[in-house]
């Protein structure tokens, strides 16, 4: 093997790996989702007003504020 040739297949290798990684870290984290405590909730409702989801949106019902 020629030194270009074993340059660009380490690179390649380092970066399979890194892709690999990133996959599984992803994974990883995003598998549950922490649920609110108690008090976290309170305080939602405390800054947003309600602890609510918001309503759907109506049929025809414009989504982009109005200034």
């Amino acid at each position: 093997m020629t030194r270009p040739v074993l340059i660009a297949s380490v690179c390649v290798v380092i970066a399979g790996i890194a892709a690999f990684t990133t996959v599984v870290l992803i994974r990883g984290e995003s598998s549950a989702a922490p649920q609110m405590s108690e008090e976290q909730r309170a305080t939602r409702e405390n800054v947003s007003g309600t602890g609510k989801a918001p309503p759907p949106i109506e049929k025809g019902q414009e989504m982009r504020p109005r200034w």
